[in-house]
Order: structure tokens, then sequence, then C-alpha cells
């Protein structure tokens, strides 16, 4: 070979090796870890809808930047916020579903490390604070939260029920650590406990204060909404990733969107998906995505939702677990879920001004007013059925009944706080005529039949009294 010829292939060697390196470059793999909480169904938007039904494949960017790109995704359930946090600090996960309360440890622990995450979504969510509560086991005489100073309670440790227990016990003037027990106990083990009277009564977040009632083992004595003090879960992400890749950030929560959207489209069928992934009973997972549901999914940074990332800051200065705050306009960051609503022709601003729960599309004839509507789930049929006031739904009960039916479920709308109830765990009081109205507890009902000049009436009693007015 000629020097010339040898100068020539050394130069196309180069030029080859270059090449391949371009190749390499812009054929990157992509990893997109995702922490997700399957049985704290709220997150489902977040997490276990996207994945089972393989949404986020739909949005990932393959143009541009990411032309040539390869994704690796990567799912991983966890029980509650903590171990989630502790992975996604450790640089194993990139997006995390949690709420409010761990979802503030989340950002001081990044910040203790010398990172820092973002909170960029709202999944589900109560501006009065509905959806953590409190149980206690079904045969106690316990009726109320301030029946239970001097008692033990469980609860999972920095979770968003924490801090709603705390919040509740300095609201009775108790101190935390004289006036009560507080343990730290995960659900499931709460759940043994619960029935072993091991422990007076358990706080606990979505959704085990509707799931333990609704299995016949406790009974809800306080729900979130008495304390008046927005809740709600989120998504995070590591703040370097979403630097790196915007457009994947993006994608994430336009999956989101979809996952929501098919949650409010057919509440029913995806209850029965998030159930037999979960084992959360479908009847459970109604209670939170159906319409007038015990949570509104809401993807928007409103007001309340930031100033409930603010009071769980505050929480975890109190419980010295964070030396120093985090500034909310950092920390929360809506800019990715902006994009996500232009990208998929919503409204965002039109989204933050709605406070409405999903809304009720009644089966039979027309409902105005959703303060007294009650529902039933017929087993073997896929849409829940509607009914204008409870005692219309008791009526139809008895009769589906003595057609052989068999019910999965009966719902009643609260008529103070407007959340769903489960009817049999439910209290009825009736007005001057004999109109009921649904309550979570015992002492609501008699409130109002006292001002009413009407009567109180459990479950069984309130069926028999609407099935005797017919």
């Amino acid at each position: 070979m000629i020097r010339g010829d040898t100068t020539m292939l050394r130069a196309a060697i180069a030029g080859l090796v270059l090449a391949s390196f371009t190749v390499s470059a812009s054929a990157e793999t992509i990893r997109i870890a995702i922490g997700t909480q399957d049985t704290t169904i709220n997150c489902a938007a977040g997490g276990l809808l996207i994945r089972e039904l393989g949404l986020l494949d739909k949005y990932l960017p393959h143009d541009g930047a990411y032309k040539d790109a390869k994704y690796d995704v990567q799912w991983k359930n966890f029980t509650s916020g903590a171990p989630l946090t502790n992975e996604m600090v450790a640089g194993k996960l990139d997006f995390g579903a949690m709420a409010d309360f761990p979802g503030a440890f989340n950002g001081v622990a990044f910040e203790t490390a010398g990172k820092h995450s973002l909170f960029i979504s709202v999944l589900s969510g109560s501006i009065k604070g509905s959806g953590n509560g409190i149980v206690v086991p079904s045969a106690s005489g316990v009726q109320a939260l301030s029946e239970l100073k001097g008692k033990t309670i469980s609860v999972p440790f920095a979770s968003t029920a924490h801090g709603m227990l705390l919040r509740a016990v300095a609201a009775q003037g108790w101190d935390p650590l004289k006036d009560v027990n507080i343990i730290a106990q995960p659900p499931e083990v709460a759940g043994s406990a619960l029935q072993a009277g091991k422990i007076d009564a358990h706080a606990d977040f979505v959704p085990f204060a509707e799931l333990f009632p609704s299995r016949g083992f406790a009974r809800k004595i306080y729900d979130g909404a008495q304390a008046n003090a927005p809740t709600f879960h989120g998504a995070l992400v590591d703040q370097a990733y979403a630097k790196k890749y915007p457009e994947v950030v993006v994608a994430y929560l336009r999956a989101s969107i979809e996952a929501n959207q098919l949650l409010a489209a057919e509440p029913e069928k995806y209850s029965e998906l998030i159930a037999k992934v979960t084992g959360v009973d479908a009847e459970v997972n109604y209670l939170f995505h159906g319409p007038l549901g015990v949570q509104t999914r809401d993807l928007s940074w409103k007001p309340e939702y930031r100033q409930a990332v603010g009071t769980a800051i505050d929480t975890l200065k109190l419980l010295k677990k964070a030396d120093r705050g985090l500034d909310l306009n950092t920390f929360i960051d809506d800019q990715y879920i902006r994009a996500a609503f232009k990208a998929s022709n919503l409204d965002y601003t039109a989204q933050l001004a709605n406070y409405a729960q999903t809304p009720l599309k009644a089966t039979g004839k027309a409902i105005t007013d959703f303060s007294h509507v009650a529902e039933i789930w017929v087993r073997g049929e896929s849409k829940v059925r509607q009914y204008a006031s409870a005692e219309e739904a008791f009526a139809a009960l008895a009769a589906l009944k003595q057609e052989g039916k068999t019910i999965r479920a009966v719902y009643a709308q609260a008529s103070d706080s407007g959340i769903k109830l489960l009817a049999e765990q439910a209290w009825f009081a009736s007005d001057e005529k004999g109109r009921l109205s649904a309550f979570l507890l015992k002492g609501q009902a008699q409130q109002y039949a006292s001002a009413q000049g009407g009567k109180v009436f459990d479950f069984t009693d309130a069926t028999t009294q609407a099935v005797a007015a017919r």
C-alpha cells in the first residue's frame, strides 16, 4: 500500500469512529424509573394505570434530540412515601407519587443530600381534608376522637395521616407526647392489630380508613374533612433529571392526564382493574374514583394544595425532622404540568379555577340535588345505579333483594361534608318531613335531628323506615 493510500485509510477509520460516537450519543438509553404506591389508590393516575395500560409509551418523544433515543422504563411499588423517598434520594428512582406530608419530607431529604426534588403535579386531593381518617375496632364503644385521650393510636410514620393525626390531637388541646400514645404501624400491621384489639385506634391514609370498615372489622370515627385542612397526593421528580429530560417529564404528566380522564369516564371499570392489581376492593376504589367521590382528582396546583405542602413542612419542623424549610416557589414547579395541559389541548387556567367534584350523571331520571344522592352497586352490573335520595335507594334496595340480587355496595352522600360514604357504616337523621340525610358520625346525625325535630337511624333502621314509608 502506498503512503497516500495509508493516509486515506486512517482518515476513513477516523470518520467511522466519529460517526459511531455520534450515533451512540443520539441513541442514548434514557432511564425512566417511577416509584408508585399502588395500594394508595388515589395515586392511580400517576402510576398504576399508566403502567397497566401502557400509557407512557404513547407520549414519549421520538423526534429532535430524542430521535434515536431508547427508553428503559422501570417501575417499583411501595406501600408508603418514606421508603420511596429513600430510593429517589439514592438515585434509584426518577419519579415518585406520594402525599403532601411525605412529599415535603422528600424535598427536605433531597436538600439534606445536597440535591433538589420538584413537586410537579397534584393527582387527587381534598381542600377540606377528606381522604385521611381514624378508625377504631368495630366492637369499640368509642364514637369520637375526643374519647381517645390516654389511648394507643397507631399510624404510618411520616405519612400524610401522621400529619392529620398530629393536627387533630392539637385541636383537642392535647399534648401528643403525653395525652395519647402514638405508635408507628403500617396499614398491613394495623389491620391485624385492630382485629386483635391490640390498639385502640388507627389513623391512616387512602384507602384504609374506608377499606377496614368495608371489611367489617373497624369503624370510622374521624375524617380529615373535620380538620378542614387541605390534603392531596401528587407526583415528584428529581430536579436534575427534569432539567436534563424536560420532554420526558411532560410525557409522564400527559399519561397522568389520560389516566385521570379514563377514571372519570368509566370509574367502575377502572375500580375493578385497581382491585385486580392491589387487592383493594373495587367497591372501596369507587368511593374515591366514582362521581362525587371522597376526593377530587385534580392535576392543578390550587392555592389550597400549595398551602398543604407549607403546613406539612411546618409539621416536620415540629417533629424535628426538618431544621430548615423549603422554598415553596421553587419546590412546587408547575411549568411541566402547564406544558402537559397545553400539549393535551386542555386549559390549565380553567382547571385551576374548577373546584367541582367529578360530576354524577344519573343513569335513570335526572337528579338536581346532589346532597342526598345514594347509589347501589349490584353484583354482575357494570354500572352503579344512582338515586336522588336515600329513601328512594333503600326502597329499591329492598326490591332488588326480593329479586334475589346480590348487592356489592350501597353509598350515601354525607349531607354536611359532601363526601361519599359506605351507607352501611353511615348514620341517618330525618327532618320534620321524614327526609333522610346521611352523616359519618352518630353525633353529627344527632345534632341535625335535634335541630330538625327528627330522629336518628343506623343503616338497618333507615332502610326499614324507607320501605315502611312507601
